[in-house]
């Protein structure tokens, strides 16, 4: 499938979000990058793959639930927020906006807010990359980084594990995807 070029999305991308929300995608990208080289995964692939993740981010609700009419999508989305849509709907957008048809780069999008039970190792690798880029500074940041390293998949269990406890100790409701992600490679089913 065909998808443009990092050069060609990179100003694209830029227009679209803030200095900080821009910094965070290029390190995602940078770190896929790294995710790729140890998983021998086509790199080009995974920095555009990190570059885009966020390309929605900073969309309205009111554009975001106009584009789950437009494009006839699960009708649930609309009781969930930007913390869902900003992937799941927002890979509309780059689809659209940036030329994107590439269904793997597509669903690395959707899928980086909510994992799924059969990911891609690109999937893997921009789910993983959000979470780690060199920004990222949170409790056990390099314990994380050292699994992911060593496996790819165990990585994915182990922010599973970390962002599904963060919700319940929270209050807060966990996508049903992000529910059945969690029991496939956290839970074993």
């Amino acid at each position: 499938m065909a998808y443009p070029k990092y050069d060609q999305l990179y100003p694209e991308v830029k227009a679209v979000l803030s200095r900080e929300r821009f910094e965070h995608v290029v390190r995602t990208g940078e770190y896929a990058v790294h995710l790729a080289e140890l998983n021998h995964y086509d790199i080009e692939k995974a920095r555009i793959g990190g570059l885009i993740h966020d390309y929605a981010k900073e969309r309205t609700a009111d554009d975001f639930l106009a584009e789950i009419d437009k494009k006839h999508l699960d009708p649930d989305l609309k009781n969930w927020n930007s913390a869902i849509w900003h992937g799941v709907v927002g890979a509309e957008f780059a689809k659209d906006e940036l030329g994107i048809e590439d269904e793997e780069l597509l669903n690395s999008m959707r899928r980086h807010t909510t994992a799924d039970v059969n990911m891609t190792m690109l999937d893997k690798i921009v789910f993983m990359a959000d979470f780690l880029e060199l920004g990222r500074n949170f409790a056990d940041t390099d314990v994380a980084r050292d699994v992911t390293e060593q496996s790819l998949d165990d990585g994915v269990a182990w922010q599973l594990e970390f962002s599904v406890t963060r919700l319940v100790r929270n209050h807060r409701a966990v996508y049903p995807k992000t529910i059945y992600a969690y029991n496939h490679w956290v839970g074993g089913k």
